[in-house]
């Protein structure tokens, strides 16, 4: 992993990690083992995100909520909670009720260009969202497309291919060829 990269962990919740969710994903626990391999190198520079609802949506965010009753809990409830692989990886959570988790919070801790390895769920979703929004941003980014869990293998591969579509800002690779980075 390159040295100055940092690791972001998106929504490493049970909201989307658990089978029994409405939003879980199947590809979750496949991804448990790739990101904790990441995050090891990472150390410090691990970031791992939460999605919470707004405490009064507004816009398209109400309907939303309307159309998802379940997922409108408060923050501390557990099925926004982190998932027990996810609890030890890094010192820094960035809970955001937005699906993209690039902005002034997540820049206050990585700076206003950095780079990024993203990770996490859902790739359709969540790490799409980030991964747009940094790179518009300045950002550099990695998507690690074994580290990503999509709402359905299809969903997810068809996230892959928009993101391959933005290189150089926005580059695929394994965590395998991520890790071996660092060796370059």
């Amino acid at each position: 992993m390159h040295p100055d990269a940092w690791l972001v962990v998106i929504d490493p919740q049970r909201i989307f990690a658990s089978p029994d969710s409405a939003w879980g994903s199947p590809m979750f626990p496949d991804i448990v083992q790739p990101v904790r391999r990441l995050a090891a190198v990472a150390g410090e520079r691990t970031v791992v995100t939460r999605w919470v609802p707004a405490r009064d949506p507004q816009g398209s965010w109400a309907a939303y909520l309307a159309a998802w009753p379940f997922a409108d809990v408060t923050a501390d409830d557990p099925l926004l909670a982190l998932v027990p692989e996810a609890r030890d990886l890094g010192t820094t959570t960035v809970s955001l009720p937005t699906f993209g988790k690039w902005g002034p919070e997540l820049a206050a801790v990585t700076g206003p260009t950095p780079r990024l390895v993203l990770t996490g769920v859902s790739t359709d979703c969540c790490v799409i969202s980030t991964a747009l929004a940094a790179a518009d941003a300045g950002a550099t980014i990695t998507v690690v497309t074994d580290a990503c869990a999509g709402s359905t293998p299809q969903n997810h591969r068809a996230a892959m291919d928009v993101m391959a579509l933005y290189p150089p800002q926005i580059t695929l690779a394994t965590s395998d060829e991520v890790l071996a980075e660092d060796a370059r």
